[in-house]
């Protein structure tokens, strides 16, 4: 099954240390240029950059159907990152789009794609044994703290 991701579960993940469960969950995940960009960019998160760098499990793709993003940006005024991985997602009937934003959750269930939080991806991995109850508790207090995230 074909994952695709926006930049927030990433990041989110990134920050509590825990990025480490995409794989465990999901194999592979696919982060359209855009998303890798963002996530890459900001001078300062240089260590997250770096582990998404190291992730070899992360694979970055080209959205080749740029007038479809273009034009999902202007209709929902969604961020290029978000559009990217939702026309992805749809253009290749992933499997899901692990995407936060309320906005871009929105347009996605609208199309008719399968969606996952980071919430989600926390329970997940707790349904699977990877993390406990406890830790979930600890991650979500750690990501309130991180209001940006």
């Amino acid at each position: 099954m074909i994952i695709v991701s926006d930049t927030t579960p990433i990041i989110t993940l990134s920050k509590i240390k825990r990025l480490d469960l995409l794989e465990k969950l999901f194999k592979n995940i696919i982060i359209p240029r855009a998303v890798y960009d963002e996530l890459t960019s900001n001078a300062q998160f240089q260590e997250e950059a770096q582990m998404i760098n190291d992730a070899e499990y992360i694979k970055v793709v080209e959205v080749e159907d740029s007038k479809a993003v273009e034009l999902l940006q202007r209709v929902t005024g969604l961020d290029l990152g978000e559009s990217e991985a939702i026309i992805y997602t749809d253009n290749y009937k992933a499997g899901l789009l692990l995407i936060d934003e309320a906005k871009g959750r929105k347009v996605a269930k609208q199309m008719g794609l399968s969606i996952m939080g980071t919430v989600g991806i926390l329970m997940a991995a707790y349904d699977e044994k990877f993390i406990s109850s406890n830790e979930i508790k600890e991650y979500i207090e750690i990501m309130k703290m991180c209001e940006g995230i």
